[in-house]
């Protein structure tokens, strides 16, 4: 043979990659999930080092229907819905083939399979020595004495290259082609081929080994005994059928040459840009030798927004900047003047300086990552390219207060603000050109500034805006991807910073302990002010860049009036923090302790015997092999059972095992993240327990928080409220004040759909589930049954989220039809809501992007992918995104109003947390009429929904629940 071809089988490398690294993610320095993109990059360098193909080509699958599914619509119908870290790797597998100048093949009408299948089938008697690149078993039929298959090697063992003989050893018969027998007859739960039902692969085999075919079997059925006779002679129809959806198309037309697929060079530079984005550093020397250098992140709290980031930060940066290189600047290469300021004369006539300037950049180095138990080791200023100043502070924690009182002046100074109207946001012109500065002043830029302000605020000194921070902005220009500073260093400016580990090293137990930074100051203090200095001088140059993007984006007005002055109001949130009852807690966990205790035991007995109920696997083979629950349990892609929430609440009312198994899951999920936790969360400087807010977690601008997650305690079950009971003002005299938007996301949802009945529903104070019900149900508003109402819940909320037939049977638990039929009659009922989906996913294809009321956008990506999967994401977020961003742009709006008007009366009252769609104050019992009419006054003018009124809802109490 002098040719040697490749095909590989896309699709199942990429899950094979995904789940084979599940336990230990391969992520970016940013938590980036790259497991799927890296196996698929190995799998194909491994190939075309060690077996050199002159023919190669990755083919993947579309969403388009096959043959398969007009015969058979049931087919692969149950299969679990792609991981989302996996679906967002395509795309990256598409731009890696580009740069490998690998050709990519899909065609619709055509699986994967079938189009190996073809070019396979079509390489055999023309001098070619062909391999199927796939762990799936099925490829077994195509084998012969010129096609292989190659089965990649899996926790470092070799690969498996099965011919005829190998194939034929396998499944003990005779004749490749004999698989597919096989498959017919025992089905495949996975892409639901039914086959014979009770017929596993051990029967199945025996059969073909018996008689050969299918069809012989068929023939033959009446020699069969029992109920092997009694289950092929039932099942012949869907045998015959299971044969049809098993069968890989070989003989279908394609218009792909064999010659097109001869192996070409690699682009060099879009290859070195992919691994540098990706971090793939050992892949990266593997192909470029030992001077790749793909650059990691710092890991530091200035550097990211938090330790978790989306699955979609794969995208790349696209137009907007400039593609990364191995070739990348570092500070040894590039001319600079970093200038160390530790004498009180030096930061005298360096104050002068700063004092001249309308903008400066400034850095913070601490000894750690607390901002209320912490040191400031120095501040590095910049406001010009390449220059920048390192303020040394005194170990000694009074000289330090007394170095920063020396800039109180500098970060306190702010010109007169500009007359804030109490007019609301109405939405306005969102592609203006010029700065709408809400307030004036000496502009003070940073990235990641809150950590800044936060241990700025905690030593006593509240720096005043107007800020400009580089990672708000670049998570408003393209919210999809990291926010990192180096990674839009490398990225934007082609240049790598100095990492912390040249610094403190990279024992991971040292990397932030308390005198570590202080400790470098002080033996070599040129070497922090590079370091330091460096950083204040690439978020200048980044911010100089960032600026002149946010017009293009349309993105300037929530830049400057939403994001940037929401800085010092979370900062003083944050630093604030919340009292807890600690002892409340204790006694609660002890409660829960024995509830899950008492459950724990009665689920054993239901099972008829002990196993360990936190193994999926374990639970699963009691649900639905022991009890047998249901006939086709789901599985995941790695053949164990389902047992997640959803699974289970699926599963109500068959046995009383699963009602039990989700109290204890709730039970001991409460007390291990909430009531165990959150004692311990509490500073030992304050007594409080302090969140951290993240203002751009998710793409829609919606708010999260960590360090504890505040966000998430269930409010639904009486476990969850006793939680609630336990968050308690800090003071005596003082009180709990909840201030909550009333169905915000389904307002907003009014109004962006104009539809008319909904609205009016709105306008009339009408409960608006019970109204949504008496619509599709055809009642009047007093016959709505509280089933109806919970359906009405459950579509108004879903359709937000542009929910299926089938996602809305699932998890109502009644039958797709009916499902369907729900949605239909909601549609007819609400037109202008219908319409409003339709439009903005055809907007979405034109633009490639949504927005909400106040100009926030978001690129939608894969609005127009090939894959269904990928495809029907990308238009659910086209539909939600401006609802659930609009929703969370009101509530920032009114934090900042409410924070400004709070201040004007003189109150004492403070804003403590923000919920979604909920604030908490701490109220002196004086002044708690006054604060609640102003809240309530901020909070419903905050954003004007045009004839749709904005409901807020206010209590107060003792505690949060008693509160909201």
């Amino acid at each position: 043979m002098s040719k040697r071809l490749f095909l590989l089988d896309g699709m199942a490398l990429l899950y094979r990659a995904h789940f084979a690294f599940i336990k230990n993610p391969i992520r970016t320095s940013d938590g980036l999930n790259t497991s799927a993109l890296y196996g698929f990059t190995n799998t194909l360098l491994d190939i075309i080092k060690s077996w050199q193909p002159t023919h190669l080509a990755v083919v993947l699958d579309t969403s388009a229907p096959t043959p398969r599914h007009e015969i058979f619509p049931e087919y692969k119908a149950q299969r679990e819905e792609m991981p989302e870290d996996l679906s967002l790797a395509i795309p990256q597998i598409h731009r890696l083939c580009a740069a490998m100048n690998v050709p990519l093949l899909t065609r619709d009408g055509y699986e994967a399979d079938d189009i190996i299948g073809i070019l396979a089938k079509r390489s055999e008697g023309k001098d070619f020595e062909t391999y199927m690149v796939t762990p799936d078993k099925d490829f077994g039929q195509l084998v012969s004495d010129s096609v292989k298959i190659y089965k990649p090697g899996r926790q470092g063992s070799d690969v498996e290259i099965l011919g005829v003989a190998e194939v034929c050893a396998r499944w003990g018969i005779e004749r490749p082609e004999q698989v597919v027998d096989i498959l017919a007859l025992m089905g495949d739960a996975v892409d639901n081929i039914p086959g014979i039902p009770g017929f596993g692969e051990k029967t199945a085999t025996s059969l073909i080994q018996q008689y050969g075919s299918l069809e012989n079997l068929i023939a033959n059925a009446g020699k069969l005994k029992g109920k092997q006779k009694e289950k092929v002679e039932q099942n012949v129809e869907k045998a015959i059928l299971s044969k049809q959806l098993a069968t890989i198309m070989h003989d279908a037309p394609l218009e792909v040459e064999l010659d097109s697929l001869g192996v070409k060079s690699h682009d060099d530079e879009a290859l070195k840009a992919l691994f540098t984005e990706f971090e793939f550093n050992s892949l990266g020397k593997r192909l470029f030798g030992d001077e790749f250098k793909a650059g990691r992140g710092r890991q530091l709290a200035k550097d990211t927004p938090s330790t978790a980031t989306a699955a979609s930060d794969l995208f790349s940066m696209e137009e907007t900047t400039q593609q990364t290189s191995h070739n990348l600047r570092t500070l040894a290469d590039t001319e600079h003047k970093y200038h160390l300021i530790r004498t009180p004369e030096e930061r005298r006539d360096f104050i002068s300086q700063l004092q001249a300037q309308p903008r400066f950049c400034f850095d913070l180095e601490t000894t750690s990552l607390d901002p209320r138990d912490t040191q400031i080791v120095g501040i590095a200023f910049s406001w010009q390219a390449n220059e920048g100043w390192f303020v040394l502070f005194p170990r000694d924690p009074a000289e330090a207060a007394s170095v920063l009182e020396e800039f109180r002046g500098i970060f306190t100074y702010t010109a007169p603000a500009l007359e804030v109207t109490d007019a609301p946001w109405d939405g306005g012109d969102t592609t203006t050109t010029a700065q709408p500065a809400p307030e004036s002043g000496v502009e003070k830029i940073g990235h990641n500034l809150k950590f800044d302000l936060s241990v700025m605020l905690a030593h006593g000194l509240e720096v005043a805006g107007p800020f400009f921070d580089t990672m708000l902005a670049h998570s408003l220009i393209e919210p999809d991807q990291r926010h990192g500073m180096d990674y839009l260093a490398e990225s934007m400016l082609g240049y790598t910073p100095v990492p912390i580990t040249a610094l403190i090293g990279t024992e991971k137990n040292d990397l932030f302990s308390q005198a570590t930074m202080a400790d470098v100051a002080e033996a070599d203090p040129q070497k922090i002010t590079d370091y330091a200095a460096e950083d204040a001088d690439v978020t200048w140059q980044l911010a100089e860049k960032l600026r002149a993007l946010l017009p293009q984006h349309g993105a300037e007005r929530v830049f400057y009036e939403i994001e940037c002055p929401l800085l010092p109001v979370l900062t003083r949130m944050e630093n604030r923090g919340v009292a807890i009852d600690v002892q409340a807690l204790r006694e609660f966990g002890l409660e829960l302790e024995k509830r899950a205790n008492d459950m724990h035991h009665r689920i054993q007995e239901m099972a008829g015997g002990p196993f360990n109920l936190n193994s999926p696997k374990q639970l699963g083979e009691i649900l639905f092999e022991k009890l047998k629950l249901t006939d086709k349990p789901k599985k995941t892609a790695t053949g164990q059972y389902q047992t997640n929430e959803q699974v289970l609440q699926s599963l109500l009312g068959l046995h009383p095992i699963i009602a039990d198994i989700l109290e204890y899951r709730e039970v001991t999920k409460l007390k291990n993240t909430y009531v165990d936790t959150l004692p311990g969360t509490v500073s030992k400087v304050t007594g409080r327990v302090h969140t951290t807010f993240h203002q751009l977690m998710a793409a829609t601008g919606r708010m999260a928080s960590s360090n504890p997650n505040l966000q998430n305690i269930p409010i639904r079950s009486d476990s969850g409220k006793e939680i609630r009971k336990a968050f308690v003002p800090g003071q005596e005299g003082w009180v709990l004040l909840s201030a909550d938007y009333s169905q915000v996301e389904l307002r907003v949802m009014a109004a962006l759909s104009e539809d008319a009945a909904m609205i009016e529903a709105f306008q009339n104070g009408h409960d608006i589930h019970q109204a949504t019900a008496a619509r599709v149900y055809g009642v009047t508003l007093d016959g709505v049954l509280p089933e109806m109402r919970r359906t009405a819940k459950m579509v108004n909320f879903g359709i937000i989220y542009g929910i299926s037939a089938f996602g809305l049977s699932q998890r109502l638990g009644i039958p797709r039809g009916e499902a369907a039929t729900i949605i239909e009659n909601y549609f007819k009922q609400f037109p202008g809501i219908h319409q409003y989906m339709e439009q903005i996913v055809k907007d979405a294809k034109r633009y490639g992007y949504v927005e909400t009321i106040t100009g926030r956008r978001r690129i939608i990506r894969d609005i127009a992918s090939g894959n269904a999967s990928v495809r029907g994401g990308a238009e659910r977020m086209a539909m939600n995104t401006p609802i659930q961003g609009t929703a969370a742009d009101m509530i920032k709006l009114a934090m900042i109003n409410v924070d400004k008007a709070l201040e004007k009366a003189g109150l004492k009252t403070r804003m403590l947390l923000q919920v979604h769609d909920e604030l908490l104050f701490e109220v002196p019992e004086a002044e708690v009429e006054q604060a609640k009419s102003l809240i309530l006054k901020e909070m419903s003018h905050a954003l004007t929904l045009g004839d749709v009124p904005v409901g807020v809802e206010a209590g107060t109490g003792q505690n949060w629940l008693q509160a909201h």
